[in-house]
């Protein structure tokens, strides 16, 4: 490509020879010297040599060589190669191959090589660029028939070599990419042959297959669109209403478009691979995102796993023509935190920033899909015109000829025609014999149509028939008629251009890429811990190096540590082999900077010997490697209890003073649960301005915070803790969800937010364990409808409440307490059995799990409706009383050697 590009910008001119014959004399010259001489011309873009003339230094000023070149060339790229045309949405070289396709077209597949040699006549630029611009237009399965092995967009595999693999046009090419007769022509390179400057394509063929090049100093990225949703988008165009377009792609996928931006630039277009969780242990990938390939994918995969950021056992392509990569998983590996991983980690979610680039009239033009689509919408009625336009034409001359055969032989004027032996004279009394019948025709006569006239042969006079004549004369100005009409509705033929082609070829071009907006999902939460987390107390170290250590828990190499100090401090940095913090260190855990509901319990002395203060706080935004003071500030403070909560629990501490002075009252409680949640910042509430000598817990706490309320967004399928979606309610730590599927498999969770559920769940909502279920099921082996009622056994566990055989489906469920059923009967011989309505409660009590239930009826059912529950008041919940710790449970701190106050509780 190199040579080919070069040997088309090079002039051969001596203006070049000079300058070649100085770059050449500066090869093995001093670089810099030829450096620096062009930085210093570079402005008026020449080079200057150097030359001796009698002894003293002359430049000569050589002009020519790069003053336009470097833009004749961005101009040649831009145009001629890397960036579709607004006209027909074709870049030259796929221009050229499909008019090659239509030269060489006669029904039957031609050999690629042969398509790509015949090519070559209009561009010239080597037989690898177009095999693989064909190659890439028959992948996209709309334009070119094609036979033999081109590849796999799924796979990532390469077609054959041009020499073993067939093409021809699709039936949808010959019908909207050719018209000889309204085609733009212009001359091919080397003044041979005509070629067409621009198809008249009659559909929005670039939005359709979609574009993407990189020119010189611009690219474009045109996402490719659904077939019949543009059809869609055009004739909603043409009646004047709104319409917005979304990219679709042949790897299907799931695509979140909410920033798509028209496709101009800024715009960008999140896709996921489509992954299921076959069983316990093993995630099934059934479609994959657009740009990558199973290859890729699974690379991809494999090097997150290396790394440590995801662990899988083993993995399996089982790709066909259709996507199918098995993960396995290890025993105890969560299957949605691995989903979620796949996507932060792997190539299971790309990126895509679309860029709407064209060329209109020689010239780069940035808009959106949008304004491409009523472009390609208004060319294609304009092109639906000149058709019209020349048919219309072609008939007026057909019926102009048909009118003047009929009167020329009904008046027998080739009688005379002996009488004149010169054409002049034959002409003159031509016209005279036509003039009375003049006012008829819808054109003047002209010598054309008396040669044709003349030329007619006998034996077609001697067999004329008036009566078919007419017919046919009829019939062209039926046709004339039924053309003008268009014309004159040209929009509403339009729309019925695009209707039939729609009908014609939009069977099996259905959208392939589901649109839904993604969550976000966050590495730190679903990355694989592989790593264990250290901390030398005493000499204030934490790393993943220090085994000889205390073990804190496990981590990510991409995880942060929050670590408190004795003195106060509090630190947050990123885990490494060893870090420093400082000396004395009371807690450090990994830290989640999202996480609201951890609360730490501290008290801390003010100073050397001042006051002590208690405070409870949480921490959520700081800045990474700098230390907080959590005291007043006063030198020599010093922490004298703390405690982290997971939950926001608050115990009850027992306080013990010194023997100081009048100090009446040397033990008092103090409960956490009475003081409200501050920053870190806080100085917090004074405990007692007397000296402590021990701090004692008395009771265990329970969460201070409320329960926390839980959405389930059905957009993202997703729950949230941000209000959006659907309130599930307030949620405890102990409170769960029951989630049910239309296969009749129900489950126990708890309620975390990176749960994946299934696109068939029916049934998400709290569970309350003391709540009965109702299902009514068909049982496909006794072939027969069954109602039970049950409580949920084992919480951890999927299971099925129906019974396994293959035609066994649930009809419904429900999860009231007293829910109530209406049977609709189907009619059997003429018989309609009035519909029943059935009292579960009444009809069936709980049983157990696996219980059958009772069989509904022996009659056909066309359907089984729920209707609205009789009431029922729910019983109240106890609130559960705080938990007392046992005596020889408590935690105390006495003085130190030194006579300072000890850490309490960690």
């Amino acid at each position: 490509m190199k040579d080919e590009e070069d040997d088309n910008i090079i002039p051969n001119d001596d203006e070049n020879n000079q300058d070649e014959n100085l770059m050449d004399d500066n090869q093995d010259g001093n670089d810099d010297e030829i450096i620096d001489v062009d930085a210093k011309h570079f402005e008026g873009a020449h080079f200057y040599e150097n030359q001796e003339e009698e002894g003293e230094d002359v430049i000569t000023k050589v002009t020519g060589m790069y003053k336009d070149w470097f833009l004749d060339y961005a101009s040649y790229v831009i145009l001629e190669r890397a960036v579709p045309a607004i006209e027909d949405g074709f870049k030259p070289v796929q221009r050229r191959i499909m008019h090659s396709l239509k030269e060489l077209d006669d029904g039957r597949y031609n050999k690629v090589a042969n398509v790509v040699g015949h090519t070559m006549q209009y561009h010239p630029h080597g037989d690898a660029s177009i095999g693989d611009a064909m190659v890439q237009i028959g992948q996209k399965d709309l334009l070119i028939d094609c036979q033999g092995n081109w590849g796999n967009i799924l796979t990532g595999d390469g077609a054959a070599a041009p020499r073993y693999i067939e093409a021809r046009l699709s039936k949808f090419a010959l019908e909207v990419l050719y018209s000889p007769k309204i085609t733009d022509w212009g001359v091919s390179y080397d003044g041979r042959r005509a070629e067409p400057n621009n198809l008249p394509v009659k559909f929005p063929l670039l939005l359709a297959q979609g574009a993407e090049g990189i020119a010189v100093g611009l690219s474009t990225k045109v996402l490719p669109h659904n077939f019949n949703e543009l059809i869609d988008a055009s004739i909603k165009i043409l009646k004047g209403k709104p319409f917005t377009l979304y990219p679709d792609f042949m790897t299907q996928g799931i695509a979140d478009v909410s920033n798509y931006n028209d496709g101009m630039r800024g715009g960008r277009v999140r896709v996921r691979a489509k992954i299921s969780q076959l069983d316990k242990n093993t995630l099934v990938i059934t479609q994959i995102p657009f740009s990558t390939n199973t290859s890729s994918l699974i690379d991809s995969i494999l090097k997150a796993n290396e790394k440590g950021k995801i662990k899988i056992k083993k993995i399996e392509d089982n790709t066909a023509a259709d996507v199918e990569i098995l993960i396995h998983l290890f025993p105890g590996v969560s299957p949605d935190k691995t989903i979620d991983a796949l996507f932060a980690f792997t190539a299971c979610e790309t990126s895509v920033a679309p860029l709407g680039c064209v060329i209109e009239d020689n010239k780069p033009l940035f808009i959106g899909v949008s304004q491409m689509l009523k472009i390609s919408t208004e060319r294609t009625v304009d092109l639906l015109r000149q058709e019209l336009e020349i048919q219309l034409e072609e008939l007026k001359n057909k019926w102009h000829f048909s009118t003047l055969e009929k009167i020329f032989i009904r008046e027998e004027m080739y009688i005379d025609f002996k009488l004149y032996g010169d054409r002049e004279s034959l002409y003159k009394y031509l016209y005279d014999r036509f003039e009375p019948f003049k006012k008829s025709f819808v054109r003047e006569i002209t010598d054309e149509d008396l040669q044709r006239l003349t030329q007619i042969p006998m034996i077609r006079i001697t067999r004329f028939d008036s009566d078919k004549a007419d017919e046919l004369i009829s019939r062209l100005e039926e046709e004339m008629k039924e053309v003008e009409y268009n014309l004159e509705h040209l929009t509403d033929f339009a729309i019925a251009y695009f209707t039939k082609l729609k009908e014609k070829y939009g069977k099996g071009r259905e959208r392939q890429t589901e649109l839904r907006v993604f969550d976000n999902v966050e590495a730190t939460k679903v990355v694989l811990r592989n790593t264990k987390l250290y901390v030398n107390r005493e000499e204030g170290f934490v790393g993943t190096s220090l085994k000889k250590d205390e073990y804190v828990g496990d981590c990510s190499d991409i995880d942060d540590v929050i670590v408190f100090l004795r003195d106060g401090t509090l630190m947050i940095t990123k885990v490494d082999a060893k870090t420093f913090i400082g000396k004395d260190i009371i807690h450090a855990a990994v830290f989640d900077k999202n996480d609201k509901r951890t609360i730490y319990n501290m008290m801390y002395r003010d100073g050397k010997s001042g006051p002590s203060y208690i405070k409870r706080f949480n921490v959520t935004g700081v800045t990474r490697d700098k230390a907080y003071d959590l005291t007043n500030g006063t030198n020599g403070s010093q922490v004298v209890y703390f405690s982290h909560n997971p939950n926001g629990e608050a115990e009850v501490v027992t306080i013990l003073l010194r023997q100081v002075g009048t100090i009446k009252k040397l033990k008092f409680d103090i409960d956490f649960a009475k003081l409200a949640i501050k920053g870190r910042g806080s100085k917090g509430n004074l405990v007692t301005k007397y000296p402590i000598k021990k701090i004692e817990l008395k009771e265990k706490g329970i969460s201070t915070l409320l329960p926390r309320k839980v959405w389930f967004d059905d957009t993202v399928k997703r729950l949230n803790v941000d209000a959006r979606g659907e309130l599930l309610g307030e949620f405890k730590p102990t409170d769960k969800i029951l989630v049910i599927n239309q296969s009749g498999k129900l489950k126990v969770l708890i309620p975390e937010l990176s749960t994946h559920f299934d696109e068939d769940m029916i049934v998400l909502e709290k569970w309350k364990p003391k709540k009965p279920i109702s299902a009514i099921y068909y049982d496909g082996e006794k072939e027969r409808y069954f109602l039970k009622r049950f409580l949920v056994e084992n919480e951890g566990k999927e299971e099925s409440f129906i019974t396994d055989h293959p035609n066994s489906q649930l009809e419904i469920v429900s999860t009231d307490y007293r829910p109530v059923a209406q049977l609709v009967f189907a009619k059997v011989k003429g018989v309609q059995k009035d519909d029943l309505h059935i009292d579960v409660e009444d009809f069936i009590a709980v049983k157990g799990f696996k219980a059958l239930g009772n069989q509904l009826t022996t009659d056909k059912l066309r359907q089984v409706n729920l209707l609205e529950p009789l009431p029922y008041e729910e019983p109240v919940e106890e609130v559960p009383e705080k938990p007392e710790i046992p005596e020889d449970d408590s935690v105390e701190t006495e003085l130190d050697d030194d006579g300072q106050i000890g850490l309490v509780l960690e």
